[in-house]
């Protein structure tokens, strides 16, 4: 076969491919060659990956961002951020350094990469998202550019080729004391530190701290204050390719597949929608229904909320119930005993009214009838946190749903009070973070107040991993935490019918 030299063609009668057939043209280029831990993301990756490689980087990745938001809503400073943040970077997004001699070392990140790439697609869709995917990815770029080795960190910047101009000895030597005087009297010698002119809109982080000299719109940066210099740079490349990506969007003809997926990712920022699995029971623990009540203590707000309007009413509307039920099945509650929580729950009813207007739900969520042959033996799902912010909002009458979304500021501080919450800063920050529609964070935060003292003890005595201390995103991982920090040093204490009154101080 004859195969003919296209540099040879004349560029007039070369083929234009249309732009919509881009996408499917082989790419100049296909698996890269990371040479630095730490990237920039300046270049798109086109290797190809599996469609199960796609969704689960890019959950790994989320899980990364959302705690790192959460630890900046929960105002923790660099170094705990840091300290939180390492045992999950090593879980979700490990990168091991270039001298660590690992194997792993390229498809770190190359998952790095793509995850990063493929959360910039899901999120570029509107401004709340790219202005807060930008922040985070700001500072998970920061915490890993602290924590590189210096020979490594070095060569990366250098590769940069990043506009910042050198001041010269001399210059240094004429601006010595404002210089001195811009750094709070260091350094004592000018000659010992070394600056860099970069213009001033790039540096806002350092001029906001008064950190830098100021002088014909260019901002005097000491060379020890470089981390500040590359994270700008790094924030304003990447808020520019974002809004690049917005536009683009209308245009893009992505695949079938990975819509649902990249709308599923921009969702799922608010809290990550992950499964609870009910196969590792609380050892000891008397889940029956003579108990529910004494273990309500331990049961998020909205839980809690179902759990007394059911005591006070004696029945909860359709989607409460299914609510209510997954929860309790959730927590160990077995088919038997949850039929006889809810027939004494609807206690103002006939048996035969409940045998034929309710039973059959209550079987039908833990799966023994149904012709769902995909759900016939296990049933649904406990509802995540993010099912409950997004589906089925209550209406007249209903129980069900998020307190911390769907009520009022009034009925939700009034329903935190009698639940034992009365901490006037607690509730202001529940307030404040309902107004920032950040619920989940207003519930870890009543969470963290209600076992302040079990929180302080089992970080004191590392008993408990970053895992068990990460954001609470499911109400059964509520519960579950509750009941064990609840319990510490005690033996579980089988009780009979409680009043259902839930006291919440820690």
């Amino acid at each position: 076969m004859i195969r003919q030299d296209i540099s040879r063609v004349d560029a007039k009668r070369r083929t234009a491919l249309h732009h919509s057939k881009k996408q499917f043209a082989a790419p100049a280029y296909k698996d890269l060659e990371y040479k630095h831990r730490l990237n920039f993301y300046i270049i798109p990756p086109t290797a190809d990956i599996t469609l199960e490689q796609f969704e689960q980087w890019a959950i790994d990745r989320l899980r990364v961002l959302a705690e790192l938001e959460a630890c900046s809503f929960r105002n923790k400073t660099p170094a705990e951020t840091a300290a939180h943040m390492k045992p999950l970077l090593d879980k979700y997004l490990p990168l091991s350094a270039s001298t660590s001699g690992s194997s792993a070392v390229q498809v770190e990140r190359q998952k790095d990469h793509y995850s990063h790439f493929i959360l910039r697609l899901a999120f570029a869709g509107t401004e709340d998202l790219r202005r807060r995917f930008s922040r985070a990815e700001a500072m998970l770029f920061r915490i890993r550019f602290q924590a590189d080795d210096a020979r490594e960190r070095s060569a990366f910047v250098d590769s940069l080729s990043l506009d910042w101009e050198t001041v010269g000895e001399e210059e240094k030597r004429g601006l010595s004391e404002e210089l001195r005087a811009s750094g709070g009297g260091y350094p004592k010698r000018i000659e010992d530190e070394s600056y860099f002119k970069v213009d001033w809109e790039k540096v806002p982080e350092l001029i906001e701290g008064r950190k830098v000299l100021l002088r014909a719109g260019k901002a005097y940066v000491p060379g020890r204050e470089q981390l500040s210099m590359v994270v700008a740079e790094f924030t304003q490349l990447l808020d520019k390719a974002l809004e690049l990506t917005s536009r683009a969007l209308p245009r893009l003809d992505e695949d079938d597949r990975l819509t649902p997926i990249l709308a599923h990712l921009s969702q799922n920022f608010t809290t990550p929608d992950v499964a609870y699995s009910t196969n590792a029971p609380l050892t000891g623990a008397d889940i029956s229904s003579r108990n529910v009540d004494v273990l309500s203590a331990s049961f998020p707000l909205c839980m809690q909320h179902l759990h007394r309007s059911l005591r006070r009413d004696s029945h909860l509307k359709h989607y409460g119930r299914l609510q209510y039920t997954l929860f309790l099945k959730g927590i160990g509650l077995n088919l038997e005993e949850c039929l006889i929580f809810w027939r004494q729950g609807f206690n103002k009813i006939t048996d035969d009214t409940f045998n034929k207007e309710y039973r059959y739900n209550v079987r039908h969520a833990y799966g023994d009838v149904g012709g769902d042959s995909n759900r016939r033996g296990s049933g649904y799902s406990p509802f995540s946190c993010q099912r409950i912010l997004t589906e089925h909002p209550p209406g007249p009458g209903e129980a069900h749903g998020c307190p911390y979304r769907h009520f009022s500021v009034e009925n939700l501080t009034n329903l935190l009070t009698a639940v034992g919450v009365r901490d006037s800063d607690v509730l202001r920050g529940v307030k404040e973070d309902k107004e920032k529609m950040k619920y989940h964070m207003a519930c870890n935060r009543v969470f963290e107040y209600a076992h302040k003292q079990e929180l302080k003890r089992v970080k004191e005595d590392g008993t408990w991993g970053a895992s068990q201390l990460e954001t609470i995103v499911h109400p059964n991982e509520y519960f579950k935490r509750s009941y064990l920090l609840r319990n510490l040093g005690k033996k579980t204490e089988s009780s009979g019918d409680g009043d259902g009154d839930v006291k919440m101080e820690g």
